[in-house]
This record gives structure tokens, sequence and C-alpha cells, in this order.
């Protein structure tokens, strides 16, 4: 068999839910020399990117390190290390990835019941607190962007009954993580995770997660192995901490992108990223409105970071998407399950 034709992918603007566009910053990153992963100086990386990462999680927590995958990786990391088969874990399901998490819970052999709200509006706090009281949970897991929906869950409340019922709290911030405060220590956050394709500017690849020293006691008092070899982060978090334990091959190449993303987000800063993703949002609604285009999500709850908006009757939405491609190099996302064919994101 001969050699296949030299990759040659076109040059888009990339406008959908992901991935978002990379700065030729990060894009050096990724052509730095590749060193071994126990490296003196890759372990000096592996540090710098731990410590910016609490920074941008808003966090104190020992435990904050990139996994190796996407951010359903992390998803995955945060399922399989806390439950245990039998725990009973409530989810949050406003959207795709509420629904993802239930099917990784169960995967994990969780007892898992659910808090629904229509797709495209918040979770009723109120709702979370009545399942709250029926049982005592291990974890109870939300979105806070929720990437296929566009909304932004209000965590304030909701913190406050988990904590209050004594479950661990689960915070998927995938999309909203660089683009609006997650303020892991300050609501309590016992398990977050994220990706580094969204706010960060950097290419799929790595998932950072931070856990709660209560959610560390936890994974440490587990009765039975993790159910998954390549992210127990009993032996994971060796590799990261100075015991320098061998685990896996870290992907080189996504830590240096990775550490060159957070050097950009922290450099201009967390407060500043955050009001400029406000910023553009609230231009864009503008502008939108101008071309009689209207957001599918109420104002208050609209995640300034990812922006879904409505499909008008009668437009064939596959065919616009098509032309944005073909004569523009430009790429928007389609609705998700019921919303698919009603919005573009």
């Amino acid at each position: 068999m001969s050699a296949a034709p030299k990759a040659n992918p076109p040059i888009r603007t990339l406008l959908g839910p992901g991935p978002s566009p990379v700065s030729p910053r990060v894009l050096a990153a990724l052509a730095l020399p590749v060193v071994g992963h126990l490296d003196p100086k890759f372990l000096e990386i592996m540090d710098q990117s731990m410590a910016m990462l609490r920074e941008v999680f808003q966090t104190k927590n020992r435990l904050a390190l990139p996994m190796s995958g996407t951010g359903s990786a992390g998803m995955e990391t945060c399922f399989v290390n806390l439950v245990e088969p039998g725990d009973a874990v409530l989810v949050g399901v406003n959207g795709v990835f509420g629904t993802r998490m239930v099917d990784v819970a169960q995967r994990c052999g969780a007892q898992v019941d659910t808090v629904e709200a229509e797709w495209g509006t918040a979770l009723d706090a109120q709702k979370f607190k009545d399942a709250l009281g029926k049982k005592q949970y291990k974890v109870a897991a939300v979105v806070h962007a929720e990437t296929s929906t566009g909304v932004l869950q209000p965590l304030d409340d909701i913190a406050e009954m988990v904590r209050e019922s004594g479950a661990l709290l689960m915070v998927d911030t995938v999309t909203s993580l660089g683009g609006a405060p997650v303020r892991v220590d300050e609501l309590g956050i016992d398990a977050c995770y994220s990706g580094t394709q969204k706010c960060l500017g950097c290419p799929p690849g790595l998932s950072p997660v931070t856990f709660s020293e209560r959610a560390v006691e936890v994974i440490r008092k587990r009765k039975t192995k993790v159910q998954s070899w390549y992210l127990d982060l009993s032996m994971i978090e060796k590799y990261w901490s100075s015991e320098r334990i061998y685990h896996h091959t870290a992907p080189i190449s996504m830590n240096y992108a990775l550490h060159e993303a957070l050097r950009i987000v922290l450099e201009e800063g967390l407060e500043k990223a955050w009001q400029r993703h406000r910023q553009v949002h609230e231009t864009f609604v503008r502008e939108m409105r101008k071309l009689e285009l209207e957001p599918a999500v109420a104002e208050s709850i609209r995640a300034p970071m990812i922006n879904t908006v409505k499909v008008p009757e009668g437009v064939d939405d596959p065919k616009v998407r098509q032309r944005l491609y073909d004569d523009f190099d430009i790429e928007i996302g389609a609705g998700l399950g019921p919303l698919k064919g009603k919005t573009r994101r």
C-alpha cells in the first residue's frame, strides 16, 4: 500500500461549540522538542501547569491536573474514581451532557436518579432540593454550561443544598472554564472537570480536573478497584506529585500546548477574560437581532461563551451551515437532541 496524500486541512473560522480557534503561540508550543515524560524540564512544566490550573479553577486543591484525553475523559475520571457499584448518584439533566453523566454513572454501577428540565432551561433548585431529601446520595452532579443548549446553570443554591445533604458535588465545566467564574472553592465543588478546546483556546486532547480533599479521601477509602486502570487517580496522582512514579506516557506536546494556553489566559487575567466573553456575547446578540434572529435561551441563563440561536421557520439549517462551510470556510454547530433543526450553536 502506498502512502496516503499529505494531510492538507482547510483553514476554517471556527465559530461552533468547539473546538475553538487556537492561538499561534499555542500551535508553536505543539512544535517544541519532545522530551521524555520524566525529563526534569518536563516535570517543571507539569508543576507550572498544575499551579496555573489552580488559579483558573479558583481553587487551592492539591489535586489539580490535566488528564490524558478529552473532556469526556474528565467526566469518566470523576465518576470512576468516586463511584462504586451500588452508590446512589443524583444527576441534573437539561441537555446532552447531563444525559452523558447518567450513562457514565450507570456504567460504574451507580443507582442513578435524575432531576430534569426542558432543554434550553435551567435546572430548578427546589426540585433538586426535593430529590436530595429523598435519600442519601454519594454524588450529585450538574453541568455548569450545557454546550448542547447554551444554558449557564446557576450553581449557588444547588451547591449549598448538596453541601448540606452531605453528598459530593461534581460539576462539568468543559465549556465554562476560562469563560465564566467556576469558583471551585467558594462553591464547595468536590470534583470538577473541563476540556482544553473551549475557552482555554487549546486543541482537544487533555481534560483538566480538580478534586477536593474530601473527594480524595473518598477515593482512598474505596472498597473496590477503580473501574478504569487508565483513569485511576490513586496511581496518576503519584506521577503528578513529588513521587514521580510512572503510570502512563503523558502526551508531551499537548501538555506544552496547555501550558502555553494557561499562560495566555492568566496574562490577560481571569476577570478580563470573563468580561471579554460577556461583551462579545452581548455584541453578538445585538447584531444578530438586526438580522431578525433570536437567542434560544432566556437572557438570565445564557452562557456567554456558547450562543444558541433559533432557526427561523422554513429555513433549511443544514443547507445554511453547509454554505458557510463551502463558500466562507466558517464552521457553526447544529442543534442536538430535541433541538436538532431548531437551533444552531
